[in-house]
């Protein structure tokens, strides 16, 4: 089923969602819709344990609902094959989490070039590497991050960390940016960096959707929704 709003970039339709916890299941999502525009800054708020990680990772196909659809760019994603999801996941929808997922083995221009090196074949990256790094280079050093190429994430704070993850999800340039508690694990300082990249990304036209549970966050997006008793409220 297609789409004809061309305002919308993804829409969730009936999602529901549900995890056993023993002899009984905990449902998370009872019929979630919602319509992101493109452009636009949208924050989900609601109290720990409430779904909207789980939600997140249902719009950026990371997990698939038990009921319900997902349209991304008027195409119902789930009716795809597990490939074509994967190029959605690593081609157009970025994602930035709390406690930031680099691999400690890899040094910062590394990490950044991991979603270049699966999008591209073996030969293609070949003959693409020199250009990659460049383009890794520019992004890091825009993200202030330009002296740390060859650090490991180990060395680095946790706001720089968030940064270099931060450029991994737009190394693609991503139709879609979604982040999980962005600012989560991080003090006022660093988080506040955060939030400013992100409202400039947004500016420039950055389609955003955040999940959050602090109000005051939240309150930088263009619009917000509450995720309460697995349904979206205004």
């Amino acid at each position: 089923m297609k789409s004809n709003d061309k305002q919308i970039i993804l829409s969730t339709r009936n999602i529901t969602k549900s995890y056993s916890l023993g002899r009984s299941r905990q449902t998370v999502l009872q019929g979630v819709n919602l319509s992101v525009k493109r452009g636009e800054f949208l924050a989900i708020m609601g109290a720990s344990g409430s779904g909207k990680s789980t939600l997140l990772h249902i719009m950026g196909l990371l997990d698939r609902p038990d009921e319900g659809e997902v349209h991304f760019e008027g195409e119902s994603v789930f009716e795809h094959s597990g490939h074509r999801q994967d190029q959605i996941r690593n081609r157009d929808i970025g994602f930035v989490f709390q406690f930031y997922h680099l691999l400690p083995e890899l040094n910062v221009m590394e990490n950044v070039l991991l979603p270049m090196m699966v999008a591209s074949s073996t030969l293609s990256w070949l003959g693409q590497r020199k250009k990659a790094r460049e383009k890794v280079r520019d992004i890091l050093t825009e993200l202030g991050l330009g002296e740390q190429l060859q650090q490991r994430p180990v060395t680095l704070s946790g706001g720089e960390r968030q940064r270099v993850a931060l450029a991994r999800a737009l190394i693609l340039k991503p139709r879609l940016l979604l982040a999980d508690e962005p600012t989560g694990n991080l003090d006022s300082a660093a988080g506040k960096v955060i939030l400013d990249i992100l409202k400039k990304l947004n500016k420039e036209g950055q389609t955003i959707v955040m999940v959050t549970h602090d109000p005051a966050i939240a309150d930088l997006a263009d619009r917000t929704l509450v995720l309460r008793d697995g349904l979206l409220v205004k």
